[in-house]
């Protein structure tokens, strides 16, 4: 039976500093300063190791990125949940202000009428990995490079637009996005999945999703 968490389970965590979308936890915090950023990382370094699960972690000037997964299950388990706790707590600590709205996520999502004939030439030239659970796509397991996944489509002619962007966001923050895009000039092509996701196009007709899982 599967491990992985569901979101009702997550949001009755109250894990208020955590964001859950593309199978993993997301969060962001401001310590105050490079220094106290890397010394947050080291922290939440000597907690992973207490817990023999280690998160990935993204030091900036300015910011410290958290996101938790259980690889070997292929999304979020129990023990995402407990190391995410533990991280809130040493974050808050030291003083580090959680700022998860501002996290997000992108994919590259390719149209095709037939993913099993093309995906092994992307694997190829993308020196890219399986995903167990997900065959539709090709994933870096060292996370330098968006996941690129293939969207059936119906068969066409070309020339018509192949890839698109799949940018992931948090659930509260995705209408302030969608709305931005509209007033910069973009249309609504279909809501009809909302909220898991939206789809806009800009003046063009390119299109773009917004999505929250």
């Amino acid at each position: 039976m599967s491990d992985l968490i569901e979101r009702s389970v997550f949001d009755a965590e109250g894990l208020a500093d955590w964001r859950m979308f593309l199978r993993a936890l997301h969060t962001r915090y401001d310590p105050g300063s490079y220094a106290a950023g890397l010394a947050l990382v080291a922290a939440i370094g000597a907690a992973a190791e207490e817990q023999d699960h280690h998160p990935d972690l993204d030091l900036r000037w300015g910011h410290v990125n958290v996101l938790l997964t259980s690889h070997d299950s292929g999304g979020v388990t129990a023990r995402d949940l407990r190391l995410a706790r533990r991280i809130s707590e040493i974050a808050a600590a030291a003083g580090a202000v959680a700022r998860p709205e501002l996290v997000q996520r992108i994919e590259i999502a390719l149209d095709t009428a037939d993913w099993q004939r093309i995906r092994p030439f992307w694997k190829a030239v993308l020196g890219g990995s399986d995903n167990p659970r997900l065959p539709d796509e090709v994933r870096d397991l060292d996370g330098a490079t968006p996941t690129l996944w293939f969207q059936e489509t119906d068969e066409h002619e070309t020339p018509r637009q192949r890839f698109h962007l799949d940018i992931r966001v948090p659930r509260d923050v995705a209408e302030a996005r969608i709305a931005a895009g509209l007033a910069a000039g973009g249309v609504l092509v279909s809501d009809e999945s909302a909220p898991d996701f939206v789809v806009l196009a800009d003046a063009d007709g390119n299109r773009v999703c917004i999505g929250t899982s």
